[in-house]
């Protein structure tokens, strides 16, 4: 079984609309306000990515469930990518501080290496990790 990549744009506005259960002009109304940004063919036809199909998908419930106007879903989305990039931040970060602690560690039966790395960062440094 072949695993298609969430980015690829593969289906028409008519399918999308199908799948998702809302109007073609909905969708080109979202396309329009910069909510959703589908692939376009050599023919210019809208081509969607299942990705594309949830974050419609996403905005229909947002609307529908909790009744926000198109400038509510607008902030909202913003709001979903803040927290995306802080996760990844974080994530980032968190992997930095346990291999900082696997260098102090490692070096801890070097004082030497502790004497120069202390001269690098600073003493308190390794207080914060330690």
């Amino acid at each position: 079984m072949t695993t298609i990549p969430q980015d690829e744009p593969l289906f028409q506005i008519s399918v999308v609309a199908k799948i998702i259960g809302v109007h073609q002009q909905t969708i080109r109304s979202y396309e329009r306000l910069g909510l959703v940004q589908p692939a376009r063919s050599i023919g210019n036809t809208r081509l969607f990515s299942t990705r594309d199909i949830d974050q419609i998908g996403q905005i229909v419930s947002w609307t529908t469930d909790l009744g926000l106007n198109l400038a509510g879903v607008e902030i909202m989305m913003r709001l979903h990518r803040q927290i995306k990039q802080l996760e990844d931040t974080n994530n980032t970060l968190t992997k930095d501080v346990v291999a900082l602690r696997e260098q102090l560690a490692a070096m801890s039966s070097d004082s030497e290496q502790i004497h120069e790395a202390e001269k690098e960062y600073g003493a308190d440094f390794f207080l914060r990790f330690s």
